[in-house]
């Protein structure tokens, strides 16, 4: 079963969803093509800044004047990519210490746990903010931040789902044996509890395009010239009584993108949760 396959099956009868589904699909399509269907490049100079849409630029021109349509193509992948980099870094860390405290249980539970606490007490913009302030902005720090506020939460999901595991009779035959615990993890733990991970991704996935796009709507994330959406959002924002094209379209598409997500992961989780 594709891809695309297996969440449709899943919504089946959920319209909602469905339509969600339809146009996340299509929006990634976009994603993906988009640099290949522009008309101009993102960063050329085709006409004066804030020009009105045109049968040439049917989004107009931007405030220095280059193709709105072209910068909105080849913006969205950053948006993707640095959401989906975040991502892979907050489950490696996050869901390495979820692992090891809900199948340790006991002090390294607490202590790690505790160490969550200790992230999660702050706001994750101000959080973003101080890490941006103390090492200046850049794509590390804007993957780097977006990972660190997502740890927190992706750990206590990951021992939650891992410490339900790790009383079932197959994973403490497995330690009685003396089985090491890395072949633990990922021979009896991991596989049953890659559902409930799926089902948080989702969401994560939502919270960290709205992260990443806040860094970059502050200045503190991807620097201009380069084509993102947020970014488009910053830079345009003098021109919004002249030409609100240039803001409204990449506006437009990352609530968009972030909406469906957050909508088809809502649907899953709680198809999941009646299937059981």
């Amino acid at each position: 079963m594709s891809a695309v396959a297996a969440p449709r099956s899943q919504l089946a009868g959920h319209r909602v969803g469905q339509f969600a589904l339809a146009l996340l699909a299509a929006l990634l399509l976009v994603v993906a093509l988009g640099p290949l269907l522009a008309p101009d490049g993102p960063s050329e100079i085709v006409g004066a800044p804030f020009s009105a849409p045109s049968a040439t630029h049917p989004l107009g021109t931007d405030y220095l004047g280059r193709d709105v349509l072209s910068r909105v193509l080849n913006g969205g992948r950053s948006v993707v990519f640095y959401a989906l980099l975040a991502m892979a870094t907050a489950y490696t860390v996050g869901g390495l210490a979820g692992l090891v405290a809900g199948l340790r249980g006991g002090f390294t539970d607490a202590a790690l746990m505790r160490l969550m606490d200790v992230v999660l007490a702050f706001p994750p913009i101000l959080l973003l903010l101080v890490l941006a302030a103390g090492t200046g902005g850049s794509t590390a720090i804007l993957v780097a931040g977006v990972a660190l506020v997502n740890v927190p939460g992706i750990a206590r999901v990951v021992r939650a789902a891992t410490a339900e595991v790790a009383t079932k009779g197959y994973v403490e035959a497995a330690v009685a044996r003396g089985a090491r615990t890395p072949s633990i993890l990922a021979r009896d733990v991991l596989p049953n509890i890659a559902s409930t991970v799926a089902a948080d991704a989702g969401t994560r996935f939502a919270i960290s395009i709205l992260l990443a796009a806040a860094m970059n709507f502050l200045g503190v994330g991807i620097e201009p010239p380069s084509p993102d959406w947020s970014v488009m959002i910053t830079e345009n924002r003098s021109g919004l009584t002249l030409q609100p094209w240039a803001l409204a379209a990449p506006a437009l598409l990352l609530a968009a993108l972030t909406v469906t997500v957050s909508v088809v992961a809502d649907v899953l989780t709680r198809e999941r949760r009646s299937a059981r």
